[in-house]
């Protein structure tokens, strides 16, 4: 399965990012997916997580209200919407297969 993660770039604080993930190789609807970020000189970390179909959605406390993850199934394609974005979020974001492999990051730039 190849996951390649798009929509990155760079934003003042407080714009709004779209991040998408296209899923290939696979059947999309078997996984479960996410978004981790990992910040220069600090661990990888969980962003947000979506169910199969989209019923159970799970963010990390620090982007809670201010992202959305979501996915189209018939697209092959996972997102994540960014919004009131902070300095703090500024990080290479990974999406990935819950409990499987990631794809190449998508770097995200929040200026104060």
């Amino acid at each position: 399965v190849q996951l390649q993660a798009s929509g990155g770039g760079s934003v003042q604080a407080g714009g709004s990012l779209r991040l998408d993930c296209v899923v290939s190789g696979g059947t999309f609807t078997r996984y479960s997916m996410g978004w981790f970020r990992q910040a220069p000189g600090k661990e990888r970390e969980f962003v947000a997580s979506i169910s199969r179909f989209g019923g159970r959605n799970y963010f990390a406390d620090p982007v809670t209200g201010r992202f959305a993850i979501s996915r189209d199934n018939a697209k092959n394609t996972l997102y994540l919407q960014m919004n009131s974005l902070k300095p703090e979020d500024t990080a290479v974001y990974y999406c990935a297969l819950i409990g499987g492999g990631r794809g190449q990051g998508t770097l995200v730039t929040v200026s104060s």
